[in-house]
């Protein structure tokens, strides 16, 4: 990009929006939203949902009413749902109440529905549903989302998610529900371990947190952890994985390390506690406070350094709510704008994660968009759900070659015969020349076996016809022509009788 602009004068072009900024960080940044049980309605929905994800993603569901395996179709969830992109980002308890608001005002659109005493009721709105053939894509739509909230609430409800995400929240934040240090950490985890309701990935998952929360374990207790999960030998190859993304996984009996503080400090306490949105979702990623402190001009260049000039803190506000210095006066007055307007353009910021995003993080980014009119844009090389996470993490230590990485595959090469350089004789010549190539290789054997074949046919009635064949003969074989002669009678017969005349 410098050396284009070095030769081209005109690049970048000028512009009224501020200057942009491209922060790239990875993984080790923050190793517990990966693991974290987010409960918005798209990660809960790609953590928890067999979703089949390839170049587009589809949740394997039924439309009709009656819900029967034999109606299952792969239903597609793109930017084009218009209630997906609405309610993505949106909590689960938030959602289900979203979507029967939206329901309600659609059947308002639409006077065929039934009645029904409690429309919120997602069986009933089920029901109503199935009555209205007419609108199937808008029936479809509902009909797709209705279904996968309730499966995921079902899940979450068996898996029993709410009181392993009250413990991941008091080790992911270092708080409790109290904003207080929280308090018998380990007898709540070994006691979700000896519930049979909790999966084996969600043991592991808890595992693997807590040795984070702790900043390491004995090994001995690690082993025993694992050991009272259930969980096979090959999951210690994750924890002990964790080490080359900067994790301290053991420590020494009478270590006296402090536990490990987030990157940006811990989450400060409301004012008012009631206002807590969810008790279960205290944890934010830490990309959203890296971007509220970039944005404020207080980012820790330490950790951050700068590669070109940065911007100061006053440049860094820019965009966001100002107060005009000029005078009441002036032809153009700006006392009473309170915020900038739509039409400006915004300060463009791209982060980019190497190794894996997660969707708690892509929310993040844009709750911050909003927040301080800022155009937000999350890159990274490809997106995370808990499973894959620790099966990447377990990757490891494996040998790549095993692993079939797309950038350790050979590079496809063009067939051969593309490179083959075409013959300068044309085989119409080839075919010509084989015959007068051949003589040469001619023998007595070879043409005593023609004379032969000819004699049979023709040397009694032409016996002249055999001497063009036999002057071409070469003096090397004359030895073995004359000994075959001699053990043909009937031939030296009629060769004697040949030459009687001359007698």
């Amino acid at each position: 990009m410098d050396q284009y602009a070095k030769f081209h004068e005109d690049f970048p072009p000028p512009s009224p929006r501020p200057r942009g900024t491209l922060i790239i960080t990875d993984r080790s940044m923050d190793l517990f939203a990966p693991l974290v049980h987010e409960f918005t309605y798209q990660a809960m929905v790609h953590d928890l949902l067999p979703l089949v994800e390839k170049d587009k993603v589809y949740y394997q569901t039924s439309l009709n009413q009656d819900g029967s395996s034999s109606n299952l179709r792969d239903v597609e969830i793109s930017e084009k749902d218009s209630i997906w992109v609405k309610n993505r980002h949106l909590h689960m308890k938030d959602l289900l109440e979203k979507l029967a608001a939206d329901f309600q005002a659609f059947k308002a659109k639409n006077p065929q529905f039934a009645q029904s005493d409690n429309p919120s009721s997602l069986n009933n709105i089920k029901d109503m549903l199935a009555g209205l053939p007419q609108f199937q894509e808008g029936k479809d739509a509902f009909s797709l989302h209705l279904n996968m909230a309730s499966d995921a609430m079902n899940i979450f409800q068996n898996r029993r998610l709410a009181d392993i995400a009250s413990v991941e929240q008091s080790l992911a934040t270092g708080l409790d529900e109290e904003y207080k240090k929280p308090k018998n950490v380990a007898d709540r985890i070994v006691r979700l371990l000896d519930d049979d309701n909790i999966t084996f990935p969600d043991r592991l998952r808890l595992i693997v947190q807590y040795l984070i929360y702790r900043d390491g374990l004995l090994p001995s207790d690690i082993q025993k952890l694992l050991a009272h999960a259930h969980l096979p030998p090959q999951d210690g190859e994750v924890i002990h994985n964790l080490e080359l993304l900067g994790a301290h996984t053991s420590r020494a009996l009478k270590d006296a390390r402090p536990l490990a503080q987030p990157p940006f400090g811990r989450k400060q306490a409301p004012q008012d506690l009631s206002q807590e949105e969810s008790g279960l979702s205290r944890f934010s990623p830490a990309i959203k406070p890296m971007l509220e402190e970039h944005i404020r001009g207080t980012l820790d260049q330490g950790i951050f350094p700068f590669t070109k000039p940065h911007l100061d803190a006053a440049e860094g506000l820019l965009g966001q709510e100002t107060i005009s210095q000029a005078s009441l006066r002036s032809a153009k007055p700006t006392w009473a704008r309170t915020r900038p307007s739509a039409l400006e353009p915004r300060q463009r910021i791209v982060v980019f994660v190497a190794g894996g995003a997660t969707y708690s993080e892509s929310r993040a980014c844009y709750e911050v968009s909003e927040a301080f009119n800022k155009d937000v844009f999350l890159a990274t090389s490809h997106m995370l759900t808990p499973s894959l996470y620790l099966r990447q993490v377990g990757d490891l230590s494996v040998d790549k070659r095993r692993l079939d990485l797309p950038a350790e595959r050979p590079r496809p090469q063009a067939p051969a015969h593309l490179f083959e350089r075409e013959s300068q004789q044309r085989p119409e010549l080839l075919s010509k020349q084989t015959p007068v190539a051949g003589i040469g290789g001619l023998n007595i054997n070879s043409n005593h076996d023609r004379l032969n074949a000819a004699q049979n046919g023709t040397a009694k009635s032409n016996p002249a016809s055999t001497a063009p064949l036999t002057s071409v003969q070469s003096p090397v074989g004359s030895k073995s022509s004359k000994k075959d002669k001699d053990q043909d009678p009937e031939k030296k017969k009629k060769k004697h009788h040949f030459f009687s005349s001359k007698k």
